[in-house]
């Protein structure tokens, strides 16, 4: 059984549409009890990474999310929002940077264009993601397929070898990322047609 974690901040039924799709089971729950019983935990997001946070803490999950991610090592898959609350930190606090999750060795920074006529910000539409080395993922996906994304922030790793992907606007950034159990996509797979469905399906089988 799949769990796609509700802390209020997104898109999860969109996600349990795909899986659907697949015949896969899952279950979309704000409740905490929901992650010890899981198999694999999708937390996916849109919005506001503080309040993310916030919303982490107050219904009680960040300690069971430990406890199945670093003790019990259930893979986890961040989307979007929810990659970047794998991280460190962020530069998208109420007042200066927030913490993360810490499961990814990175922090979460603000797009600064050069050319904001060509570049916006925040970055929408679909965009090549190039893989930055074998993985499982990404794997039977055309190295250069368009997945849909939607963001004002990047994780910026300070580990390189954890990057799975990466894409360019304007310049470089990380798009996936892979620390054993833990993946994280800054696009948006349930958005993303018939390769969104291949990697959840390649994570599902992972």
């Amino acid at each position: 059984m799949i769990l796609i974690l509700d802390y209020h901040m997104g898109n999860h039924h969109s996600v349990k549409r795909k899986l659907d799709k697949l015949g896969v089971a899952s279950v979309v729950s704000a409740d905490p009890n929901f992650i010890s019983k899981a198999d694999k935990i999708i937390l996916p997001g849109v919005g506001h990474f503080g309040k993310a946070m916030e919303n982490l803490h107050s219904l009680g999950m960040v300690e069971p999310l430990n406890q199945a991610v670093k003790i019990d090592k259930k893979s986890i898959l961040g989307i979007c929002l929810g990659m970047q609350l794998l991280g460190e930190g962020s530069e998208e606090g109420n007042n200066g940077v927030v913490e993360g999750l810490g499961w990814i060795k990175g922090k979460v920074m603000r797009f600064s264009v050069k050319d904001p006529l060509k570049f916006k910000v925040p970055h929408i539409g679909w965009n090549t993601v190039s893989p930055s080395k074998q993985n499982r993922l990404l794997k039977g996906i055309d190295p250069h397929a368009e997945f849909y994304f939607v963001h004002s922030y990047f994780m910026q790793l300070s580990d390189s070898s954890l990057e799975l992907a990466s894409t360019t606007y304007e310049d470089r950034f990380t798009s996936a990322v892979e620390d054993g159990h833990v993946f994280g996509v800054q696009f948006h797979p349930e958005k993303s047609h018939g390769v969104g469905l291949q990697l959840l399906k390649n994570f599902v089988e992972i």
